[in-house]
């Protein structure tokens, strides 16, 4: 494996795996932040949801982490009709993306959280209450110096295991072999949590493609999915 995928513990970490840059955001989305994130955003409570009143339903919850400009978080939710989608970004530009996607497509079954997802999923996120965790071209913090950065890490695995149910699912993607390698390194060596595969699984023909992706495959870089399971029992 390439590098140390040793890390701190998630509790208070002082370090994040994000920076908010001062993206530009288009009037369309400071519009949808003021007017459509009280309908389709939830705010950042620190309180444990109850999904049932969120969506208004009894489905299976996918939790997805780093929905970016949303286009890929909109096809699967739309695809998907009978599972409820909770997309976490700090991004202000892509949650008033997505909160426009929300909106023309009528998806009622796809919420937005803006705020750290590390914190959402501690402090939001019932034990064994999801069904899956998207992780799809998060920042692979090629540096050596900044490996400490990357979201995957130990405690990240745990946490994450923790809060799948029995049988649940993360499905995480990335076209830096690097990170691909560091992924699949920490997920393994979580006890919680077993492949789907031997090594790295097949593209999911669900998996709708995301720029970052086709940015990846421009560049010639390969794409990487893993697909673990929360073990049962």
């Amino acid at each position: 494996m390439t590098g140390d995928a040793s890390g701190p513990p998630i509790s208070r970490r002082p370090i994040r795996s994000y920076v908010l840059r001062q993206g530009r955001i288009t009037p369309a989305q400071a519009r949808a932040l003021r007017e459509l994130y009280p309908r389709y955003g939830l705010p950042f409570t620190g309180e444990p949801l109850e999904f049932a009143a969120v969506f208004g339903r009894h489905a299976p919850v996918v939790l997805e982490i780093g929905s970016g400009m949303g286009e890929t978080t909109a096809a699967i939710a739309a695809a998907h009709p009978d599972t409820d989608f909770l997309a976490v970004e700090v991004h202000a530009p892509g949650v008033g993306a997505l909160l426009n996607r929300i909106a023309a497509r009528g998806l009622g079954n796809l919420r937005v959280i803006r705020h750290d997802a590390l914190e959402v999923l501690e402090r939001m996120i019932p034990d064994a209450s999801l069904a899956g965790i998207h992780l799809f071209f998060p920042d692979p913090w090629p540096k050596k110096r900044h490996h400490k950065r990357r979201l995957v890490q130990p405690a990240f695995a745990a946490l994450a295991a923790r809060k799948l149910a029995a049988g649940g699912y993360l499905h995480a993607a990335t076209d830096w072999a690097d990170y691909a390698e560091w992924m699949l390194q920490v997920l393994s060596a979580e006890p919680l949590l077993e492949n789907t595969a031997k090594g790295y699984a097949p593209r999911p023909a669900w998996r709708a493609p995301t720029k970052f992706e086709a940015r990846g495959l421009e560049l010639g870089h390969r794409v990487y999915d893993l697909v673990f399971r929360r073990r049962r029992g």
